[in-house]
């Protein structure tokens, strides 16, 4: 589905990323780890072509989209879709006009149809009866749900998950783990998830790649991160700094 061959990328002459190799099946669930600031949203928004690397290729369904100008991304962009840590929804829009938005951006205009789009959409993610509700008046986990369903309502072949869980309390967190799940087996999509939060890469990772400094430094299931005995690994696994008092 996706593939990523030597990505560097330089900002401001710091060096974020370092030569990511990476590659994920169709209908897979890979799981994005690691320290803050070891370049995990960077990778992401590369993955969308909302960046462009110093170096290196990043290929979506066998097609190069490095380099390529922003008419030509609108294709691609299309089969992948992104739920954004903070959501984006639009705070003067309803639930219903954030989700038929990108219908009314692709030009779909049969209000029927998008009516029944939405309907469809919201079903999904449990939020039936919300429709006319503004952002303000929701709570965190169903602003999530809510850019989950715009995300799906284009029936993209892969999402890119920006921190699902963050600022969520655990019960809530859990069922967006579930919702995750529930989206690949259900609609067969490949999903990229990045997070801090070792239960919800417990819950939803067929694989786990943990960013270390800008490179890959660890790549296999979660089983066999949760065994590794690397005390770089270990320190992140167990939240310690290293720090001594």
């Amino acid at each position: 589905m996706l593939s990523v061959s030597g990505l560097t990328k330089t900002i401001n002459g710091q060096q974020i990323l370092r030569g990511v190799d990476l590659q994920v099946a169709e209908t897979e669930t890979l799981v994005i780890i690691g320290r803050s600031g070891s370049g995990k949203s960077v990778m992401l928004k590369h993955l969308m072509g909302l960046m462009s690397p110093t170096s290196g290729e990043v290929h979506i369904e066998g097609r190069q989209i490095v380099g390529l100008k922003e008419r030509q991304l609108l294709p691609i962009r299309k089969t992948v879709g992104m739920m954004f840590q903070g959501c984006a929804l639009f705070d003067a829009m309803t639930v219903e006009e954030n989700v038929a938005f990108p219908l009314y951006e692709a030009g779909e205009r049969d209000r029927k149809v998008i009516l029944g789009k939405v309907a469809d959409a919201l079903d999904s993610v449990d939020l039936t009866g919300h429709e006319q509700k503004l952002p303000v008046n929701l709570s965190g986990g169903m602003k999530k749900r809510v850019a989950l369903a715009r995300v799906i309502i284009a029936r993209p072949h892969c999402i890119l998950y920006d921190e699902p869980t963050a600022g969520l309390d655990p019960v809530v967190s859990d069922s967006i783990n579930h919702l995750i799940r529930r989206m690949q087996k259900r609609f067969g999509v490949t999903s990229i998830v990045v997070t801090h939060d070792m239960k919800c890469a417990a819950h939803v990772a067929d694989k786990v790649a943990f960013l270390h400094e800008g490179q890959i430094y660890f790549y296999g299931a979660f089983d066999a991160l949760m065994a590794s005995r690397d005390p770089l690994i270990q320190d992140f696994i167990e939240g310690r700094s290293g720090d001594t008092d």
